[in-house]
């Protein structure tokens, strides 16, 4: 096997269905938030979901995902492009580790989210990256995360009652 085939079997891999229109947007939000001054409104604001420091924004969000079985590695309400987490927010993102639970929620959140949506996969770590497609759009995310989540616990409650 070839290097260029392992490192095409370990690339990333975009999951969700974009518009060459929105990727340019996305690269046009992108220089556009490289380019203005950041101004820091607040700090970040973290709490703990169990023994992890993670942003407050996403809280709800993780919880509803653990109490579900649907597991989560990392997660972020936005990073700078510095990847100064304190600072300036770019994108917000939760990493799965892919398993049945996860990719059935995947599927829910791409249907629920659309085109607000990045997916990708790498197959070496064996993870899902759901993040904000557009730039700047984390609280969206953030509550879009939540309906999604929410979404999952009436399903299993619906089929606990019927099964």
């Amino acid at each position: 096997m070839s290097q260029k085939t392992i490192l095409d079997c370990e690339a990333e891999k975009v999951i969700s269905m974009h518009t060459a229109q929105r990727w340019q947007q996305r690269e046009r939000e992108l220089h556009s938030w490289l380019e203005r001054e950041k101004i820091t409104k607040r700090s970040k604001q973290t709490l703990l979901l169990g023994h992890v420091a993670i942003d407050a924004e996403l809280l709800p969000a993780l919880t509803l995902l653990k109490e579900q079985g649907i597991p989560t590695e990392f997660s972020c309400a936005g990073v700078s492009a510095l990847d100064e987490p304190e600072d300036h927010s770019l994108y917000a993102y939760i990493t799965f580790p892919a398993c049945e639970q996860t990719e059935c929620f995947i599927q829910l959140a791409m249907q629920r989210m659309k085109h607000r949506l990045l997916v990708t996969f790498e197959p070496a770590r064996n993870r899902y990256d759901l993040s904000s497609f557009y730039i700047g759009h984390n609280r969206s995310f953030c509550l879009l995360m939540l309906r999604c989540a929410q979404a999952v616990a009436v399903a299993n409650k619906q089929q606990r009652a019927n099964g």
